[in-house]
């Protein structure tokens, strides 16, 4: 059986199931893309952004 039966069987054969795995992965995407980009921001600017030199400033009590 090739992948493209087996795929057409298992999420296109049925609107409604199609629709949720394209909601699903839209969803799956957006969260992982968020997290990378921010993982990214923060080791690009580490150092430089007040969670990283707050201790300098602000004195616990």
């Amino acid at each position: 059986m090739s992948f493209a039966s087996t795929a057409y069987n298992a999420v296109f054969r049925r609107n409604s199931v199609f629709v949720g795995s394209v909601f699903l992965g839209a969803f799956a995407f957006g969260i992982g893309f968020d997290v990378g980009v921010t993982k990214f921001y923060d080791y690009w600017n580490k150092g430089k952004q007040w969670k990283d030199i707050r201790h300098r400033y602000v004195q616990e009590e």
